[in-house]
């Protein structure tokens, strides 16, 4: 769902708008890639692949936005995975390739 800072600018107050949403994935605060933008949707599905060799990473970090025609695009939300709390809870066998 859009949060309040993404609402702020929102016509809509009562109800949720629908977003333009693209997200952004970045090692240690170096963005290696940006899905497409979807369209009018709180909903997005990505099947998108990124290629990054990361050799002492720390975290990777999700942050999506919300398009807009004008100006900067706006915030929406945003989640960080540390590397060394996947690697915790995987298994010996378990591999990152194609994750």
């Amino acid at each position: 769902q859009p949060t309040r800072w993404s609402l702020r600018h929102s016509l809509f107050r009562k109800g949720y708008q629908l977003l333009d949403p693209y997200v952004t994935v970045s090692v240690d605060q170096v963005r290696v890639g940006q899905t497409s933008t979807k369209q009018k949707t709180n909903k997005p599905t990505y099947n998108e692949e990124f290629s990054a060799t990361v050799t002492d990473g720390h975290q990777i970090e999700l942050s999506v936005f919300h398009d807009t025609p004008i100006g900067y695009d706006d915030f929406v939300a945003n989640c960080t995975l540390h590397f060394q709390d996947l690697l915790r809870s995987a298994g010996p066998s378990d591999s990152f390739e194609g994750w």
